[in-house]
């Protein structure tokens, strides 16, 4: 093993090898922050859906959840920038106006969002079902309606519950971004195959990029941890991120 190749010049010129694996992490990080902002948007709005009392509104959040889990993400990645322009002119036009580059990122950050949603989706509506049902009727009783029964009775304790899960969510939303090497963003995996087959330090390439997908995602465990520990309600959960505190 020769870390040393991480200091060398880039064909081009342009910089390190090292350099160039950080422009990739750029785009990683990046890509993952708002993917995880659409994920927990919308993730939050179907799982709420899906816990009402309305059927429509939960077989429409159960579709969707069906949908987005059962289709691989490689797949939902060519449907996203290969199929959908051709099927929508209005999107074509769209993704005419972008250079290539732009039209990477914005559909890596989408199809890992709405992919991501879904799961997110998924501890949400856990989050709200472990809860007594008895909470919902007791705002009910003082005179809250549904939405403001789920603002300020059911979403504050739920999301306490479900933060361990959503970790994983989120450490796997950032390794997912790996797939978008398949439309071509030079995100941390793309940067990594291209030194490799560049200068055939594969092993080089591939411990470097090993070791910052791994910082990167113990670091947003600990961020996660720490954020638990700041909202928790005492007595209510046991237990932590990474397996209790």
């Amino acid at each position: 093993m020769n870390p040393a190749i991480l200091l060398e010049q880039v064909p081009d010129g342009d910089g390190t090898w090292l350099m160039s694996l950080a422009s990739g992490l750029q785009y990683t990080l990046v890509v993952a922050a708002f993917a995880w902002i659409i994920a927990f948007v919308l993730g939050s709005i179907l799982g709420v859906m899906r816990t009402t009392e309305n059927k429509w509104a939960v077989r429409l959040g159960n579709a969707y959840v069906e949908l987005f889990r059962n289709i691989p993400l490689i797949v939902q990645f060519f449907v996203w920038y290969f199929v959908l322009p051709g099927l929508v002119p209005a999107v074509k036009a769209w993704v005419v106006s972008l250079d290539p580059t732009t039209h990477q990122f914005v559909t890596a950050i989408v199809c890992l969002g709405l992919f991501t949603a879904a799961r997110i989706s998924e501890q949400v509506r856990s989050g709200i079902q472990a809860l007594p049902r008895g909470q919902r009727m007791a705002g009910y009783a003082m005179g809250l309606t549904q939405a403001q029964t789920y603002q300020y009775v059911l979403l504050p304790v739920a999301y306490r519950i479900v933060i361990p899960p959503m970790t994983s969510e989120l450490m796997n939303l950032i390794k997912n971004t790996a797939v978008a090497f398949s439309i071509g963003l030079v995100e941390l995996f793309f940067r990594t195959r291209e030194m490799g087959e560049l200068t055939f330090r594969y092993f080089e390439a591939f411990a470097a990029a090993t070791l910052t997908y791994v910082i990167i995602a113990m670091l947003a465990n600990r961020i996660m941890a720490f954020i638990e520990r700041r909202i928790a309600i005492p007595g209510f959960i046991s237990g932590g991120v990474g397996g209790g505190h």
